[in-house]
């Protein structure tokens, strides 16, 4: 490696988010280096979104068809676990990063391999076991360094060689039985995933189960798992884990033990800062104070997004998060933004706060938009509450004893909506006409004139109108 390199932003982390960063960078006429340790695409694409989703998805599928008569009749077996380890595999392009790394380069980024560190202002020290070299940068360095699971203090768990969500997410074969710690959208989805696929599965949770849901449409997904034959501890504390015989004991609050061929603990993530030198910069590892654009408090050279920022963490936002950096620092770079950024504006990650889309995989789904009713009331808004079932004909022609819960939460004092949550079987596929209307503020006298396709599920937002008085 050369000594020392410099370009005009340093972009540390490859996952989707840091590529979305440099990307918008070289848009821009900047140029960019990105930075990555691992594989070039991020936990997203090998240990997260999508080998999760593709673990999920056969056995929806397969669900879907016994749920129509006609349909049923011709499924005749089981879901083939092996088929479905091979079809995520294929999405994770076996753990071959070589076509990102191919993308990156087509996109004139240039790409360093190595552990970041930061050692002063817009100055990045990559070390490998071949050597090190310094980076700096004309304009910003970019924290995009994701997000790494947040273990739980039980005793005995350390040293344990249990599950995190990459083990769960890359595993060869489908465990005899599996025990779950977490009951977060994580561990709800991989238990459902590993039910399904042969497992015997046991969900303990501290809590409720999906708790930061709308109770109805948690209580939806807790019958889907509940169907598929997932044992649930919820509202119970984990005492203790043990290795022996070959088999993980977990002893719980009241004396239970649950014992399982596996262990997979899913009990949050907080953001990835460790070992990168932030505080030797006077910051606090555990939380970075980043305006709308991204820009770290008192260090207007240095941004950080994704999970890395602690906000939202999504691979979807965080990646709009990146697209506003990115554009924030070539107009900062070129003079045309000055100060913070405004609200709404092409430099803000405005969505952030008002607008976030979010959807849990399960069958069946959780679709929600914007905020809760609790979280709005909690913010200040005057707000009310429209939810109903959502029985419509669409949704009676989808599948035979379709079963969902919509509700929409509106703010009275300027009759716009700011939080939507649809559940039920394939939901999410209505997500982005509730984040549409939300970060559009539309009207609800001009959302009452967007008609909905009949016989369709969407009709359920006729349904809504109707009962809040429209």
């Amino acid at each position: 490696m050369s000594a020392e390199q410099t370009t005009d932003v340093i972009v540390i982390g490859a996952g989707a988010v840091g590529e979305n960063a440099a990307a918008r960078v070289i848009q821009g006429g900047l140029s960019a280096i990105l930075v990555e340790s691992e594989l070039v695409g991020g936990e997203c694409s090998y240990w997260a979104c999508m080998p999760s989703k593709a673990l999920l998805r056969p056995g929806s599928a397969l669900h879907a068809a016994r749920a129509v008569a006609g349909s049923r009749e011709a499924v005749t077996g089981t879901l083939d676990a092996q088929e479905v380890l091979a079809r995520r595999d294929e999405f994770t392009s076996h753990w071959d990063d070589s076509s990102q790394v191919e993308w990156v380069e087509n996109t004139g980024i240039a790409l360093v391999r190595g552990h970041a560190r930061l050692t002063g202002e817009r100055r990045v020290e990559v070390t490998t076991d071949d050597g090190a070299t310094t980076l700096s940068a004309r304009h910003a360095v970019v924290l995009a360094t994701g997000s790494t699971p947040t273990v739980p203090p039980i005793d005995g768990l350390d040293g344990l060689d249990f599950w995190g969500t990459r083990e769960a997410t890359s595993a060869k074969e489908v465990p005899e039985s599996l025990t779950v710690l977490g009951g977060g959208v994580s561990g709800t989805e991989l238990a459902q995933a590993y039910a399904r696929l042969g497992s015997a599965v046991t969900l303990v949770a501290r809590s409720a189960l999906l708790g930061s849901y709308p109770e109805p449409a948690a209580r939806l997904v807790q019958k889907g798992l509940e169907h598929d034959g997932v044992t649930l501890h919820l509202n119970t504390g984990t005492e203790s884990v043990a290795y022996d015989g070959g088999r993980f004991r977990v002893s719980l609050a009241g004396g239970t033990v649950v014992e399982s061929e596996k262990l997979l603990v899913s009990t949050g993530r907080h953001p990835a800062l460790t070992g990168l030198g932030v505080e030797e910069l006077g910051l606090e590892p555990k939380h970075l104070d980043t305006d709308d654009s991204g820009q770290v408090s008192g260090h207007p050279w240095l941004y950080a997004v994704g999970d890395a920022a602690g906000k939202v963490l999504l691979t979807h936002q965080g990646k709009y998060e990146a697209r506003m950096a990115g554009d924030a620092i070539v107009a900062r770079a070129k003079g045309e933004l000055q100060g913070p950024p405004e609200r709404w504006g092409p430099f803000a990650a405005t969505a952030d706060t008002y607008a976030v889309p979010q959807v849990v995989f399960t069958d069946p789904e959780i679709a929600m938009a914007g905020r809760t009713l609790e979280a709005a009331r909690k913010d200040g808004l005057n707000v009310s509450e429209t939810s109903l079932e959502l029985s419509v004909a669409g949704s009676s022609l989808h599948a035979d004893g379709y079963a969902g819960w919509a509700q929409m939460v509106v703010d009275e004092d300027r009759l716009v909506l700011v939080g939507v949550t649809f559940a039920g079987p394939d939901v999410a596929e209505l997500l982005h006409a509730a984040t549409i209307a939300i970060a559009g503020e539309v009207p609800l006298h001009r959302l009452w004139h967007a008609v909905p396709a009949y016989p369709t599920i969407s009709e359920v937002w006729l349904r809504l109108l109707e009962k809040y008085g429209l």
